[in-house]
């Protein structure tokens, strides 16, 4: 009888894709989900009998091993275990369709399938080709398994997207391309893997454990930011953004994955929270790991785990860059959805994952996956880096004056209730806000809320060093402040205009009281980073008994506009003194307003048709802006991304710039326009187009 050989290998892509929800990759390779079968036809050269045998081996990493679960072998067969498997569905002649079953366990990845054909005329063997497997969100026994369809939709699938920045006063949002599906995009999502200092230090463990979303978001953590590994991004709070790109000038994490891969893997400048948060959730969606982007509002960095952050002022109200605790207008992470075999089930479901670089942990820039009911229960004892996240919003601010002459420091305040505000996340199918606090603490103020606090506080003690007691520092007498103050936005805020606020003070008191006032407005990095000093006042009020009195403060564009970072942002702080009692310090933080930038789509938006978009663009100012750039792009409406020089704008003139784009997808797409010039580094505009077939 004649040798059995394969002839043909059918990998039927398109309708394993669609049955595996990887229909939307760009690339053309068979991308399949874990712990669900896939089909192929099998052409021989004639049909089987009793005594052939055709036996599968599947391999993934550069040291295959059946110890590790990084190589199966598996004998075609007529049902499935629990591992791998081949199960014949019926055969007419030479022609074998076969339904080919990964465990739910496998480590995710690009395999290699071969086959061996043992019959009586002799042996062969022969490689069939290669798939990628992926995390599989929609079967129940998998570790990232979400039940709800629209989560899913939103959490897995969805390419584009928004991220909360701002500040408490004013939280604002900008759009964010995730671009999972483009091109390129999920080999570089796995070379991420292949450059990880675990894989490096060894290969054959650290592709074994990709089988653990924990690992894999932890390893990812590490390498989205390039501090100990060369990886994809190179952060930078400076304000100085040369040499790269001003954080603020992306639209998503597609440009910035094409530029490190097409560097020869080199770090991609520059990149702030929202930056890293927005990359890691492009890799997570895209290796089929739920996720979402979490931003929290005056989020603090405790750096030395006591769950308080000291902040320092001086006795004329200048905020100063000592110590290294701090409190972010803003901090952005990420959010992944899996269980918790190491900590029990009542930790499963959403984990922090956080690629912004502030602290080492196991000696490595990475943090998490923390569990989110972990830090709302204050069992910082679990891993991983719980009590970092958990000072994040939890943690009090201790302001601190500090006389400069004599370096005499003085506690001047606790607040217990000002971190860790509005967490917020976009919600599901729609651009909406979601609000996502209670998941993370109970309400402030409330008697669970520091019994939580008191809790985490006694699982940290042994290395908690609660605040800086060296010599040098005196501890207020704790006695209440006779007077109260807040700023009051009282004009427009909007770049190239004026900052107009008033001082409130009021006196608690029914005796009159003196009061010294020191005031400076720094322009700062949304970080608290100090830029630049751009004005100054001191004043003298009297207040008679219960009496409010107000002081107003104004600064001009002339004096803040040559310091203004892209963040827009200027602190302004009065310290007020008076005689014999501890200062007051009051504090605002003020985000002025980019003029608006409109984005207009002029016809209907189909499949593989051209279509024309205009972006219109009033320059507000009485002096003329130059070096004007348009950046646009958006997964499913374009390729890359476009880049238009717009000429000079003279003062108040009005600019109109068409393009035109070439929609490849069906249904609801973002188009992301970044639009900066000398006077204003970073307008955004998103505009949603429906795409119909």
């Amino acid at each position: 009888m004649a040798g059995l050989e394969p002839q043909h290998i059918n990998w039927q892509v398109s309708s394993n894709r669609q049955a595996h929800h990887t229909d939307q990759f760009s690339s053309q390779e068979l991308i399949v989900r874990r712990g669900q079968p896939f089909q192929i036809v099998l052409t021989v050269s004639r049909s089987l009998n009793s005594r052939d045998r055709l036996e599968f081996t599947v391999t993934t990493g550069p040291q295959p091993s059946q110890a590790a679960m990084t190589k199966a072998v598996f004998p075609l067969s007529n049902g499935s275990g629990g591992g791998w498997s081949a199960v014949l569905q019926g055969s007419s002649s030479n022609s074998l369709p076969i339904a080919i079953s990964s465990p739910a366990s496998a480590p995710i990845g690009r395999y290699e399938l071969s086959l061996q054909i043992f019959s009586q005329a002799g042996n062969a063997s022969v490689k069939l080709g290669e798939f990628i497997l992926l995390f599989n969100p929609w079967v129940n026994v998998d570790s990232v398994f979400l039940s709800n369809h629209a989560e899913r939709q939103e959490y897995v699938q969805e390419d584009a997207g928004v991220i909360y920045v701002g500040s408490t006063n004013r939280i604002n949002m900008i759009g964010w391309n995730f671009g999972q599906y483009e091109e390129d995009i999920l080999s570089t999502c796995l070379s991420i893997l292949d450059r990880s200092l675990n894989y490096r230090r060894d290969p054959a463990n650290d592709v074994a454990h990709r089988n653990d979303p924990k690992y894999v978001g932890r390893v990812l953590s590490a390498m989205v930011n390039s501090n100990d590994d060369n990886g994809v991004l190179a952060g930078n709070w400076s304000g100085n953004y040369t040499g790269g790109r001003d954080p603020r000038n992306w639209n998503g994490s597609v440009e910035i994955l094409k530029e490190w891969k097409k560097s020869g893997f080199r770090p991609v400048r520059y990149g702030q929270c929202w930056v890293f948060a927005g990359t890691l959730n492009t890799v997570l969606r895209c290796l089929g790991i739920p996720s979402r982007v979490i931003t929290n509002f005056s989020s603090a960095h405790d750096t030395d785990r006591n769950l308080s952050v000291d902040v320092y002022y001086d006795p004329m109200g200048n905020p100063l860059d000592k110590g290294s605790d701090s409190v972010w207008n803003f901090h952005v992470w990420n959010e992944a959805w899996f269980t918790r075999s190491d900590l029990g089930p009542s930790f499963n479901g959403w984990q922090v994952l956080d690629a912004t670089p502030q602290e080492r942990s196991q000696g490595v820039f990475q943090c998490g996956p923390c569990s989110v009911h972990a830090v709302r229960e204050g069992d910082v004892k679990l891993e991983f880096d719980t009590p970092f996240v958990f000072a994040e919003v939890n943690a009090d601010r201790i302001n601190w004056i500090q006389d400069v002459s004599t370096g005499k420091e003085k506690k001047n305040s606790v607040d217990t209730r000002s971190v860790g505000r509005y967490i917020s996340t976009k919600a599901v199918g729609s651009y909406s806000r979601m609000d996502v606090t209670e998941k993370y603490k109970y309400p402030e103020g409330s008697s669970q809320e520091r019994q939580v606090f008191e809790k985490a506080m006694g699982q940290l003690k042994p290395s908690a060093s609660f605040g800086p007691t060296s010599a040098g520092r005196s501890e207020a007498e704790e006695q209440e402040p006779s007077i109260s103050g807040r700023f009051k936005v009282t004009g427009i805020l909007a770049v190239g205009k004026e900052v107009s606020l008033v001082l409130l003070l009021q006196n608690l008191t029914s005796e009159e009281k003196s009061v010294k006032v020191n005031m400076t407005a720094w322009t700062i990095v949304y970080n608290g980073t100090l830029v630049h000093e751009v004005w100054k006042d001191s004043v003298s009020m009297s207040l008679g008994p219960d009496e409010e009195a107000l002081h107003p403060v104004k600064i001009s564009y002339a004096q803040y506009q040559n310091y203004l970072k892209a963040d827009n942002m200027i602190r302004i702080t009065a310290v007020c003194k008076v005689p014999g009692e501890a200062e007051v310090v009051v504090e605002r933080d003020v985000i002025l307003d980019n003029p608006t930038l409109t984005l207009e789509v002029l016809e209907e938006a189909h499949v593989r048709k051209p279509m024309t978009v205009q972006m219109l663009f009033s320059n507000p100012l009485d002096e003329p802006v130059k070096n004007c750039v348009l950046m646009v792009e958006g997964s499913g409406l374009l390729l890359g991304n476009l880049k238009i020089d717009v000429p000079t704008l003279r003062p108040k003139e009005r600019s109109r710039v068409r393009f035109e784009i070439l929609p490849t997808r069906s249904g609801t797409k973002q188009l992301l326009a970044d639009f900066s010039c000398n006077k204003f580094p970073a307008i955004k505009a998103m505009l949603s187009i429906d795409v119909a077939e």
